[in-house]
């Protein structure tokens, strides 16, 4: 029955919602869209800011943007027309007049505020025809001689869903609020982790932290609340970070209890490979395949990510790899996140790795027909010793004979749980492939300790030799001929350009669109340079015949879209344009830069701007243009951006956290660290609950 008192003794945890007053099954339906399922779920739904509802403000004194209650008389009440009807009624205190306009509204609600009447309001100050508005506020009409209370707290907002209101959400957590007891809400960190961090920090206990940010007193320090800093924030924070890194150690845990496929450092296919490149491997190369190999030999899946910047040579590390499996009579599988880096690591492969006898095979959504019947039979059957493609590779259709090892290039442009995803490929439910995670945005520390606590980090931190870095310049579009004219000097003495056109309004079909002007353009006013065009929508044959045109040199210049961000070599490109830089983030400039600097002549990236650029906008182009080292600017585009956008995780449910933040609380993760340590250590049984109290049914990190 809806609205059953709980025991003194029920854990709030498996108190069911409709233990709630008023919750029946369309509002648990509509909590659920919240992952909220229980009580304690309610309790951790946090506010995303708050309105201040405690005081009333004179309307002569308000300011735009503004969110205040006020409190007039009516002095008139009419319908407008205009683009769109609505209902304009105007409002005065002794200190000024003020409208406030509806644009859906009834008969009996403009009879309600007919003038005379005196409402109270709430809502947010915006810019009128007559001066200052409110659209749709919250009202209530007040009766003669009454004074209706206002709030004693701050009111929070709270993330909600069609068909629930902030009010029905506010009136559920008072009631989950009222039910805690230390017995029905257990505090999970044990007392000699709090004993340490509180002393330290001063922070409130759990009860306390929840029921302050529920209802923040009057004199609450708002900017503090503002900035995630009020010390029940942090012990909330604290908690959150613990529990990501907590279930992330578990994943790994569950992984290291499965089989993995024990690989011999054989040497008949590796030896060969390495006497036919035309280069010997750097110092950093050598000790991080030797770290691969020796994870591959274990009896446990590896999880290994490997960081290098752009040009580091990962791709031949990776190659390495998928020898040793090849060598020990398993399959590899390579996957990429576009279709160009996909195309350029079969490129590569097969020119590498054809020569000793090995078949590849080569799969993405565009392979139809025949051609896909055929390479998923060689996949079946194991004829293909090597498997390179998209997230084609996930689909049902595709069962490997011996996948022993999956290799993941550009993770973070996959959903977290997507890493995890390829595992169920392997040979059956005991055994799992090992895993081979790269990446070329290098991962900020701060990032790596909580995204990836799952994973082992080797890093290639050493560039080839011959690699030059490239001089960046910011230079304004108003000097658009200038930079055409350094382009065909450019060409004329021998060396090769790239022109990137950026991404417009997220829009691949603008993007291509743009770079298909932009092309033209050029071709008019560069006649006699031969200029090839490359985006998303070309069919993968004209993709691969214009890059092999360019990569040959039969191209002075190559207009493309950001689909050339990651994996395309020409070393003698020594000249890059981009438009509108400051629509990328940094680790996306620095990944395009990459793609010139590959061999041994000066090379330049010019960072061709809009006019005017914003504050923030020229923070970033100046970091682009001050330094080239990958880890650097990691840093700052993860300080700039944050973590869901640096790690194209927003979607992802990884790094959705509600109170903590990896910029901001990035002090705690030394501390959260050790927490976790000690707890699976020496308090195993409080993982479980603290991970489903923060991430319940969104824990998505294992399945797809």
């Amino acid at each position: 029955m809806p609205g059953k008192p709980a025991s003194p003794q029920q854990q709030l945890s498996t108190l069911p919602l409709e233990a709630l007053k008023g919750v029946g099954p369309g509002l648990k339906q509509r909590l659920a869209i919240l992952h909220l399922h229980s009580v304690q779920d309610l309790l951790f739904h946090l506010p995303l800011r708050y309105q201040d509802r405690t005081r009333l403000a004179p309307i002569g004194r308000v300011l735009l943007g503004q969110d205040v209650m006020l409190e007039g008389d009516v002095v008139h009440c009419d319908i407008e027309f205009g683009r769109r009807r609505s209902l304009v009624c105007r409002i005065k205190d002794g200190t000024g007049l003020l409208s406030l306009r509806f644009f859906h509204f009834s008969a009996a609600q403009k009879n309600m505020l007919s003038p005379g009447t005196r409402v109270r309001c709430f809502g947010e100050i915006r810019p009128g025809k007559t001066g200052f508005e409110i659209y749709h506020p919250e009202y209530q009409v007040i009766k003669p001689g009454e004074t209706p209370a206002l709030s004693d707290s701050l009111t929070p907002i709270y993330p909600a869903t069609e068909g629930l209101q902030q009010t029905r959400l506010r009136n559920l957590i008072d009631q989950a609020l009222a039910l805690i007891t230390p017995e029905s809400l257990r505090e999970w960190i044990p007392q000699a982790v709090l004993a340490q961090v509180i002393r330290q920090t001063r922070w409130p206990s759990l009860s306390q932290a929840l029921a302050y940010l529920h209802h923040p007193p009057v004199d609450a320090p708002v900017q503090q609340l503002f900035d995630g800093a009020h010390p029940a924030q942090q012990r909330l924070a604290f908690e959150e970070l613990l529990s990501h890194r907590l279930c992330l150690r578990r994943l790994r845990k569950q992984s290291a209890v499965q089989q993995g496929p024990e690989m011999r450092a054989q040497h008949r296919y590796r030896t060969q490979f390495l006497h036919q490149l035309p280069f010997k491997l750097t110092g950093a190369q050598q000790k991080v395949s030797a770290e691969i190999s020796a994870d591959l030999q274990q009896p446990r899946p590896m999880l290994r990510l490997l960081q290098g910047d752009v040009g580091s040579g990962k791709t031949v590390v990776a190659a390495l790899a998928a020898l040793q499996a090849v060598d020990n009579e398993f399959q590899a599988a390579i996957m990429a996140p576009t279709e160009l880096l996909a195309e350029q690591h079969y490129f590569n492969f097969c020119q590498w790795l054809e020569p000793l006898g090995l078949k590849i095979g080569w799969l993405s959504g565009k392979v139809k027909g025949k051609q896909r019947r055929e390479t998923l039979a060689d996949i079946a059957d194991g004829s293909a010793q090597l498997v390179v493609g998209t997230h084609a590779l996930f689909q049902d259709e595709v069962v490997f004979q011996r996948l022993g090892l999956v290799i993941i290039d550009e993770q973070h442009r996959f959903g977290v749980h997507q890493r995890l995803a390829l595992r169920e490929k392997g040979l059956n439910k005991q055994t799992q492939p090992h895993q081979l995670v790269m990446t070329a945005t290098p991962i900020p520390r701060t990032l790596a300790m909580s995204a990836y606590a799952d994973l082992d980090v080797s890093i290639i931190n050493e560039l080839p030799p011959g690699r030059t870095p490239v001089n960046t310049l910011i230079i304004a579009n108003t000097r658009r001929p200038e930079v055409i004219a350094r382009i065909h000097a450019a060409c004329q003495s021998g060396s090769q350009a790239y022109w990137v056109c950026t991404l417009i309004e997220e829009s691949e079909a603008l993007e291509c669109q743009a770079a298909e002007v932009t092309w033209q353009a050029l071709q008019a006013q560069l006649p006699d340079l031969n200029i090839g065009l490359i985006h998303g929508r070309l069919k993968p044959v004209e993709k691969a015949s214009v890059m092999t045109a360019f990569k040959k040199g039969e191209l002075h210049l190559l207009v493309a879209t950001t689909v050339i961000e990651v994996g395309v070599d020409v070393p003698n490109a020594s000249l890059m344009i981009i438009e509108n830089p400051e629509r990328l983030g940094l680790a996306q400039l620095h990944q395009l830069r990459g793609r010139v600097g590959r061999g041994a002549k000066a090379s330049h990236c010019l960072l061709l701007y809009q006019t005017p650029l914003s504050q923030a906008g020229k923070l970033r182009l100046g970091i682009m243009r001050d330094s080239n080292d990958g880890f650097y600017i990691a840093e700052q585009d993860l300080a700039l951006r944050g973590p869901g956008q640096v790690l194209g995780t927003q979607q992802t449910g990884l790094m959705s956290f509600r109170i903590a933040d990896l910029v901001r609380d990035a002090d705690l993760l030394d501390p959260v660290k050790s927490a976790a340590d000690y707890i699976e250590h020496s308090y195993p049984s409080h993982v479980d609950p603290l991970v489903d109290r923060w991430l319940g049914d969104r824990e998505l990190y294992g399945n797809v």
